[in-house]
Protein backbone atom coordinates (compact mmCIF):
# COMPACT_ATOMS: atom_id res chain seq x y z
CA UNK A 1 0.00 0.00 0.00
CA UNK A 2 1.15 3.54 -0.79
CA UNK A 3 1.71 6.60 1.60
CA UNK A 4 -1.43 8.49 2.59
CA UNK A 5 -1.18 12.34 3.13
CA UNK A 6 -3.69 13.15 5.53
CA UNK A 7 -3.22 17.40 4.64
CA UNK A 8 -3.70 18.41 1.23
CA UNK A 9 -5.32 21.76 -0.41
CA UNK A 10 -7.31 21.94 -3.86
CA UNK A 11 -8.69 24.60 -5.71
CA UNK A 12 -9.41 26.16 -8.82
CA UNK A 13 -9.18 28.82 -10.95
CA UNK A 14 -12.60 28.29 -12.61
CA UNK A 15 -14.38 30.85 -10.62
CA UNK A 16 -17.47 30.64 -12.59
CA UNK A 17 -18.33 27.64 -11.77
CA UNK A 18 -16.79 27.49 -8.36
CA UNK A 19 -16.84 31.08 -6.65
CA UNK A 20 -15.18 32.41 -4.51
CA UNK A 21 -16.61 33.14 -0.84
CA UNK A 22 -17.49 36.78 0.27
CA UNK A 23 -14.25 38.51 1.58
CA UNK A 24 -12.12 36.55 -0.83
CA UNK A 25 -10.28 37.95 -4.31
CA UNK A 26 -8.60 36.42 -7.23
CA UNK A 27 -5.79 38.66 -6.23
CA UNK A 28 -5.51 36.18 -3.24
CA UNK A 29 -4.99 33.06 -4.90
CA UNK A 30 -1.86 31.87 -4.83
CA UNK A 31 -1.11 29.94 -6.21
CA UNK A 32 -3.86 30.39 -8.92
CA UNK A 33 -4.98 27.18 -8.85
CA UNK A 34 -3.86 23.71 -7.40
CA UNK A 35 -5.87 21.22 -8.45
CA UNK A 36 -5.88 17.43 -8.21
CA UNK A 37 -3.38 16.89 -11.46
CA UNK A 38 -1.33 19.56 -10.42
CA UNK A 39 -0.66 17.90 -6.62
CA UNK A 40 -0.44 14.00 -8.54
CA UNK A 41 2.92 15.79 -10.17
CA UNK A 42 4.25 16.03 -6.31
CA UNK A 43 2.39 13.12 -4.96
CA UNK A 44 3.01 10.36 -7.21
CA UNK A 45 6.69 10.63 -7.32
CA UNK A 46 6.68 10.32 -3.65
CA UNK A 47 4.49 6.75 -3.38
CA UNK A 48 1.43 8.56 -2.04
CA UNK A 49 -1.75 7.62 -3.31
CA UNK A 50 -4.20 8.36 -1.16
CA UNK A 51 -5.38 11.95 0.25
CA UNK A 52 -7.36 13.88 2.45
CA UNK A 53 -8.28 16.98 1.50
CA UNK A 54 -8.90 20.04 3.22
CA UNK A 55 -11.33 22.52 2.35
CA UNK A 56 -9.94 25.87 1.02
CA UNK A 57 -11.02 28.63 2.78
CA UNK A 58 -11.60 30.69 -0.65
CA UNK A 59 -14.52 29.04 -0.95
CA UNK A 60 -16.21 29.68 2.40
CA UNK A 61 -19.02 27.24 3.51
CA UNK A 62 -19.16 26.03 0.20
CA UNK A 63 -17.24 22.53 -0.20
CA UNK A 64 -18.51 21.94 -3.78
CA UNK A 65 -15.27 21.95 -5.13
CA UNK A 66 -13.85 19.79 -2.64
CA UNK A 67 -17.10 17.04 -3.04
CA UNK A 68 -16.72 17.06 -7.05
CA UNK A 69 -13.17 16.26 -6.69
CA UNK A 70 -13.46 13.30 -4.10
CA UNK A 71 -16.23 12.15 -6.60
CA UNK A 72 -14.26 12.62 -9.51
CA UNK A 73 -11.64 9.83 -7.86
CA UNK A 74 -12.65 7.26 -6.03
CA UNK A 75 -10.52 5.87 -3.79
CA UNK A 76 -8.10 8.48 -4.17
CA UNK A 77 -9.77 11.15 -1.91
CA UNK A 78 -11.69 11.69 1.67
CA UNK A 79 -12.07 15.11 2.94
CA UNK A 80 -12.54 17.42 5.56
CA UNK A 81 -15.08 20.11 5.09
CA UNK A 82 -15.91 23.47 7.00
CA UNK A 83 -19.25 24.17 7.72
CA UNK A 84 -20.99 27.13 9.69
CA UNK A 85 -21.05 26.27 13.92
CA UNK A 86 -24.05 29.02 13.56
CA UNK A 87 -26.15 26.73 11.49
CA UNK A 88 -29.59 25.68 12.42
CA UNK A 89 -28.63 22.21 12.52
CA UNK A 90 -25.12 21.35 12.26
CA UNK A 91 -25.27 18.25 13.15
CA UNK A 92 -27.76 17.15 10.65
CA UNK A 93 -25.30 18.21 8.01
CA UNK A 94 -22.64 16.47 8.76
CA UNK A 95 -24.37 13.71 8.34
CA UNK A 96 -25.13 14.09 5.02
CA UNK A 97 -21.73 14.79 4.64
CA UNK A 98 -20.62 11.63 5.65
CA UNK A 99 -22.20 9.79 3.12
CA UNK A 100 -19.94 11.68 0.70
CA UNK A 101 -16.96 10.64 2.36
CA UNK A 102 -16.30 14.07 4.45
CA UNK A 103 -14.33 12.38 7.97
CA UNK A 104 -13.71 15.62 9.11
CA UNK A 105 -14.50 19.21 10.39
CA UNK A 106 -12.06 21.65 10.13
CA UNK A 107 -12.78 24.45 12.62
CA UNK A 108 -10.59 27.63 14.38
CA UNK A 109 -11.24 30.50 16.06
CA UNK A 110 -13.40 32.98 14.46
CA UNK A 111 -15.05 30.36 12.28
CA UNK A 112 -18.47 31.48 13.66
CA UNK A 113 -17.47 34.97 13.31
CA UNK A 114 -16.36 34.32 9.13
CA UNK A 115 -12.93 35.39 10.70
CA UNK A 116 -10.47 34.22 8.13
CA UNK A 117 -8.10 31.08 9.41
CA UNK A 118 -5.25 32.53 11.90
CA UNK A 119 -6.87 35.64 12.49
CA UNK A 120 -8.69 34.71 15.63
CA UNK A 121 -7.61 34.33 19.08
CA UNK A 122 -7.56 30.93 20.99
CA UNK A 123 -9.33 32.57 24.18
CA UNK A 124 -13.29 30.93 24.77
CA UNK A 125 -13.02 30.15 20.92
CA UNK A 126 -15.62 27.12 21.50
CA UNK A 127 -18.42 28.56 23.12
CA UNK A 128 -20.83 29.19 19.75
CA UNK A 129 -23.77 26.83 20.65
CA UNK A 130 -23.42 25.14 17.62
CA UNK A 131 -20.40 23.79 18.48
CA UNK A 132 -21.82 21.03 21.59
CA UNK A 133 -23.67 20.32 18.57
CA UNK A 134 -21.15 19.51 16.01
CA UNK A 135 -18.80 17.72 19.05
CA UNK A 136 -21.71 15.21 19.69
CA UNK A 137 -22.28 14.52 16.20
CA UNK A 138 -18.57 14.06 15.42
CA UNK A 139 -18.62 11.43 18.27
CA UNK A 140 -21.97 9.71 16.84
CA UNK A 141 -20.56 9.70 13.01
CA UNK A 142 -16.70 8.26 14.08
CA UNK A 143 -15.85 11.60 12.17
CA UNK A 144 -13.27 14.28 13.78
CA UNK A 145 -13.29 17.66 14.71
CA UNK A 146 -9.96 19.11 12.67
CA UNK A 147 -7.90 21.67 14.92
CA UNK A 148 -6.35 24.97 12.78
CA UNK A 149 -5.44 26.49 16.28
CA UNK A 150 -2.21 27.97 17.79
CA UNK A 151 -1.37 26.56 21.20
CA UNK A 152 -3.48 29.75 23.11
CA UNK A 153 -6.82 27.36 21.89
CA UNK A 154 -6.06 24.48 23.62
CA UNK A 155 -7.57 25.26 27.07
CA UNK A 156 -10.79 25.55 25.69
CA UNK A 157 -10.28 22.79 23.10
CA UNK A 158 -9.28 20.62 26.59
CA UNK A 159 -12.83 21.83 27.87
CA UNK A 160 -14.36 20.55 24.93
CA UNK A 161 -12.38 16.95 24.98
CA UNK A 162 -13.50 16.82 29.04
CA UNK A 163 -17.16 17.48 27.49
CA UNK A 164 -17.27 15.35 25.03
CA UNK A 165 -14.92 12.67 25.91
CA UNK A 166 -15.69 10.36 22.82
CA UNK A 167 -15.43 13.30 19.79
CA UNK A 168 -12.27 12.46 17.35
CA UNK A 169 -10.01 15.64 17.54
CA UNK A 170 -7.57 16.23 15.33
CA UNK A 171 -4.77 19.05 15.09
CA UNK A 172 -3.33 20.09 12.64
CA UNK A 173 0.47 21.51 12.17
CA UNK A 174 1.75 20.55 14.97
CA UNK A 175 -0.78 23.06 16.59
CA UNK A 176 1.50 25.24 14.80
CA UNK A 177 4.37 25.36 17.73
CA UNK A 178 7.21 27.17 15.84
CA UNK A 179 5.54 29.38 13.18
CA UNK A 180 7.23 32.40 14.82
CA UNK A 181 10.48 30.42 14.62
CA UNK A 182 10.89 29.54 18.45
CA UNK A 183 9.69 26.56 19.71
CA UNK A 184 8.97 27.04 23.17
CA UNK A 185 9.22 24.46 25.68
CA UNK A 186 6.06 25.64 27.43
CA UNK A 187 3.98 25.23 24.01
CA UNK A 188 5.07 21.93 23.77
CA UNK A 189 4.37 20.80 27.42
CA UNK A 190 0.76 22.11 26.46
CA UNK A 191 0.31 20.41 22.84
CA UNK A 192 1.87 16.63 24.24
CA UNK A 193 -0.98 17.41 27.45
CA UNK A 194 -3.48 16.76 25.33
CA UNK A 195 -2.54 13.27 24.71
CA UNK A 196 -4.35 12.04 27.93
CA UNK A 197 -7.19 12.81 25.80
CA UNK A 198 -7.73 9.26 24.20
CA UNK A 199 -9.37 10.12 21.08
CA UNK A 200 -7.26 13.54 19.93
CA UNK A 201 -4.50 13.06 17.32
CA UNK A 202 -1.81 15.11 15.86
CA UNK A 203 -1.11 15.98 12.31
CA UNK A 204 3.15 15.79 11.67
CA UNK A 205 3.64 18.33 8.83
CA UNK A 206 3.50 21.89 7.74
CA UNK A 207 7.33 21.91 7.89
CA UNK A 208 7.69 24.53 5.63
CA UNK A 209 6.23 26.82 8.00
CA UNK A 210 7.35 25.79 11.40
CA UNK A 211 10.92 26.59 13.23
CA UNK A 212 13.89 27.66 10.90
CA UNK A 213 11.54 26.54 7.87
CA UNK A 214 14.53 25.30 5.97
CA UNK A 215 14.65 21.35 4.88
CA UNK A 216 15.84 18.97 5.83
CA UNK A 217 13.59 20.52 8.84
CA UNK A 218 16.28 18.55 11.04
CA UNK A 219 15.28 21.25 13.76
CA UNK A 220 12.51 20.05 14.52
CA UNK A 221 12.98 16.91 15.47
CA UNK A 222 13.49 17.47 19.23
CA UNK A 223 9.34 18.49 18.64
CA UNK A 224 8.64 15.86 16.59
CA UNK A 225 9.96 13.22 18.81
CA UNK A 226 8.28 14.40 22.14
CA UNK A 227 4.98 14.44 20.46
CA UNK A 228 5.38 11.40 19.00
CA UNK A 229 6.15 9.81 22.17
CA UNK A 230 3.07 11.56 23.96
CA UNK A 231 0.47 10.46 21.89
CA UNK A 232 2.21 7.22 20.24
CA UNK A 233 2.46 6.91 16.63
CA UNK A 234 -1.24 5.22 16.57
CA UNK A 235 -2.61 9.23 16.87
CA UNK A 236 -0.09 11.08 15.13
CA UNK A 237 -0.75 11.11 10.88
CA UNK A 238 1.93 13.14 8.24
CA UNK A 239 1.02 15.55 6.24
CA UNK A 240 2.13 17.92 3.72
CA UNK A 241 0.05 21.20 3.60
CA UNK A 242 0.61 20.98 0.05
CA UNK A 243 0.41 23.90 -2.10
CA UNK A 244 2.09 25.24 0.89
CA UNK A 245 4.77 22.58 0.91
CA UNK A 246 5.71 22.70 -2.36
CA UNK A 247 5.70 27.10 -3.01
CA UNK A 248 9.26 27.28 -1.97
CA UNK A 249 10.27 23.89 -1.09
CA UNK A 250 10.01 20.12 -2.33
CA UNK A 251 7.23 17.87 -1.90
CA UNK A 252 10.49 15.24 -0.70
CA UNK A 253 11.81 17.52 1.64
CA UNK A 254 8.93 16.75 3.41
CA UNK A 255 8.09 13.04 3.25
CA UNK A 256 11.77 12.40 3.66
CA UNK A 257 11.92 13.82 6.91
CA UNK A 258 10.28 11.40 8.27
CA UNK A 259 10.74 7.92 6.11
CA UNK A 260 14.39 8.86 6.22
CA UNK A 261 15.75 11.56 8.57
CA UNK A 262 14.07 10.94 12.07
CA UNK A 263 16.09 8.33 13.50
CA UNK A 264 14.13 7.42 17.02
CA UNK A 265 11.76 5.71 14.89
CA UNK A 266 11.74 2.30 13.83
CA UNK A 267 9.83 1.19 10.46
CA UNK A 268 6.95 0.07 12.39
CA UNK A 269 6.79 3.66 13.20
CA UNK A 270 7.01 5.54 9.85
CA UNK A 271 4.11 3.08 8.48
CA UNK A 272 1.93 4.06 10.98
CA UNK A 273 2.89 7.89 10.54
CA UNK A 274 2.89 7.79 6.52
CA UNK A 275 0.45 5.75 6.20
CA UNK A 276 -2.07 3.52 8.55
CA UNK A 277 -2.48 5.98 11.13
CA UNK A 278 -4.19 7.93 8.20
CA UNK A 279 -5.88 5.20 7.00
CA UNK A 280 -7.46 3.52 9.93
CA UNK A 281 -9.04 7.10 10.34
CA UNK A 282 -10.10 8.14 7.33
CA UNK A 283 -10.00 5.09 4.94
CA UNK A 284 -11.43 2.15 6.70
CA UNK A 285 -14.83 3.50 7.31
CA UNK A 286 -17.61 2.57 5.15
CA UNK A 287 -19.59 5.57 3.49
CA UNK A 288 -22.68 6.08 5.10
Amino acid sequence: MGFIDAHVHVWTDDTAHYPLARGYSVEEMAPKRFTPEDLFKHTKPAGVNRINLIQMSYYGYDNSYMLDMIAGYKDVFCGTAVIDPNDEAPDRLMGELAKKKVRAFRIYPGLERGIKPNQGKGENWLRAAGYDKMFAAAAKNNQALSCLINPDALPDLERMCRKHPSTPIIIDHLCRIGVTGTIRDTDVTALCHMAKYKNVMVKIGAFYGLGKKKPPYDDLAPLIRKVVQAFGVERCMWESDCPFQVVEHKYADSIELVSKRLNFLSATDRDWLLRRTAETFFFSQRDR
